[in-house]
């Protein structure tokens, strides 16, 4: 499938967003564009931050009618699937490394009517998801390390993109440095969905940002 037939979905992470005006910032993303909202959940174990929770996106929720896709980037995932998808949560994502039963818990997302996703560090190989690819909505590959926004994007994880592209017919989200400089390369690699965070809310003009994401 080329870039051209596919739809490309831009989804604005919160990570880099004003918090101090956080529903004013997604209101315009929301009016310039973008797709999804992102946000990234991080518990200060699996990566070394720690970000925000289910009351967040409760009020998120609140604010915005798009999907609201969800990294959850956590240990053990599955104790908290239900809080997350109660809180507001369509798609979420958990990462094969931190899950000790990714088959339950991607079980778990999916009876609760969210998309499920799966996502995998830099080093992590894309053989890992083998086994999941057919129980799954998306993928995530991160092109930076994750626990941190505004990090530069790793260019061999390109081939990783190519690689899954042909064995996975679902949603491909790639999320790390994208950006007007990168947006091309991976779009053609095959990816599906765009997470920027510096990339659109660095951005004075939101709605112009977006649109130069989408058009690659």
């Amino acid at each position: 499938m080329t870039s051209a037939k596919r739809k490309i979905f831009v989804a604005p992470s919160i990570l880099s967003a004003d918090f101090g005006r956080l529903a004013e910032e997604i209101q315009e993303v929301e009016k310039g564009g973008c797709d999804v909202i992102h946000v990234d959940v991080m518990d200060g174990h699996f990566v070394p931050n720690l970000t925000i929770g289910p009351p967040v996106i409760r009020a998120i929720r609140r604010v915005t009618k798009l999907p609201l896709d969800v990294h959850l980037m956590i240990e053990q995932p599955g104790r908290y699937l239900d809080e997350y998808r109660k809180a507001g949560s369509d798609w979420i994502t958990i990462h094969v490394e931190a899950s000790s039963d990714v088959d339950a818990d991607l079980k778990k997302i999916r009876d609760l009517g969210a998309k499920a996703g799966l996502s995998l560090r830099p080093k992590t190989s894309v053989s890992t998801l083998k086994a999941y690819l057919s129980k799954i909505d998306l993928v995530l590959i991160m092109t930076v390390e994750p626990g941190f926004g505004g990090q530069a994007f790793m260019p061999d994880m390109v081939q990783k993109i190519k690689d899954l592209r042909g064995e996975f017919p679902g949603l491909i989200s790639v999320d790390g440095g994208i950006a007007a400089d990168t947006v091309k390369t991976v779009i053609e690699a095959g990816v599906d969905v765009l997470v920027a965070g510096t990339g659109i809310f660095g951005e004075r003009d939101r709605s112009a940002a977006i649109r130069k994401l989408r058009m690659g």
